[in-house]
């Protein structure tokens, strides 16, 4: 450190004004810091949102053919659980002609919207779909309407199979399926 004095017998430290600037600047960010704080916190989602953000349903008494409706985050979700001869008839469907080829599933783990990639619980034939219309967020009809035997949006005239992929009309992607897992008869949602 240089003690050199100017001509007014003052001592000229600039290592000891840099370190004062620097805790001048610390302190400041801290306190802009803890003033703004409050205002990103609250802009978090509330211990009541939270609580929502996931779901259990108790699917047991679903027999093959049934479908039940449930509200998810405010949205309609659709559960069904297909009989053989719809697991069948959707198995032999060329995945590749169709307009969205994407299983458009979280929990998939292949690429294209076959039957395994579509359902959430193949074993028991178990297929979960957000109910609103890829094309403008109607709620499609259900319990094998349209012309595929799925869902079927009045509203414009998208035609679902029953694996919700799209098949008809003016909706460019499948219905998607939201994050569930099955743990025996119970379905979680989120």
């Amino acid at each position: 450190m240089a003690n050199d004095h100017d001509e007014k017998g003052h001592v000229a430290d600039e290592d000891r004004r840099d370190i004062l600037f620097l805790g001048t600047g610390a302190v400041g960010a801290v306190g802009i810091a803890s003033a703004v704080w409050p205002f990103v916190d609250q802009m978090n989602p509330s211990a009541s949102v939270l609580a929502l953000s996931t779901m259990e349903v108790d699917i047991g008494d679903l027999e093959p053919g049934q479908e039940m409706k449930v509200s998810f985050l405010k949205a309609p979700v659709f559960i069904r659980r297909m009989t053989e001869d719809e697991l069948a008839s959707a198995a032999d469907e060329d995945v590749s002609g169709m307009p969205d080829p994407d299983p458009r599933n979280p929990n998939a783990t292949g690429s294209v919207a076959d039957v395994q990639d579509r359902l959430v619980d193949a074993e028991r034939g178990i297929i979960v779909l957000t109910g609103v219309c890829t094309h403008l967020g109607c709620v499609p009809l259900g319990d094998g309407a349209g012309d595929y035997k799925g869902w079927f949006c009045p509203c414009h005239g998208s035609h679902y199979d029953s694996l919700g992929r799209i098949r008809k009309g003016p909706a460019p992607e499948n219905l998607p399926i939201p994050v569930a897992s099955i743990d025996g008869d119970i379905l979680k949602l989120g």
